[in-house]
């Protein structure tokens, strides 16, 4: 299992969350190698999903109307959550209004997307 390291947004935001979700998201977000080997792009609805841009990997965990986006660190010991976003939270919406909900793949396209990301990295860890 990898390490799991949240940026000050991001903790920020799970905090946002309900306690009992919060806790319900934490206890099942266990990424393992495997998890992240094994994705499978044709199933939208899977909890793994990713995509790609310059040659660099963003990964999504779906916990039931919460989706954590990360990415691996380069040592590959753990996973720095840039973003939590609620499924039906506003900057979810922004990026999802135009694409079929659920394709992850198009998220690339979209620039609020990475601008949300790039300032989750730009964050510091917590």
């Amino acid at each position: 299992m990898l390490q799991v390291i949240f940026n000050e947004i991001s903790a920020n935001e799970i905090s946002q969350l309900p306690t009992l979700e919060q806790l319900e998201v934490l206890n099942e977000f266990k990424v393992t190698p495997e998890d992240l080997d094994n994705i499978d792009h044709a199933d939208s609805e899977a909890p793994y999903g990713s995509v790609e841009r310059d040659g660099k990997t963003l990964y999504r965990y779906r916990a039931s109307d919460v989706r954590l986006y990360f990415e691996v660190s380069g040592d590959h010991q753990s996973v720095i959550v840039h973003r939590v976003l609620s499924k039906n939270s506003f900057q979810d919406f922004l990026f999802r209004t135009e694409l079929p909900v659920g394709d992850d793949e198009a998220l690339h396209q979209s620039k609020q997307f990475w601008e949300l990301i790039e300032e989750g990295e730009k964050a510091r860890r917590v």
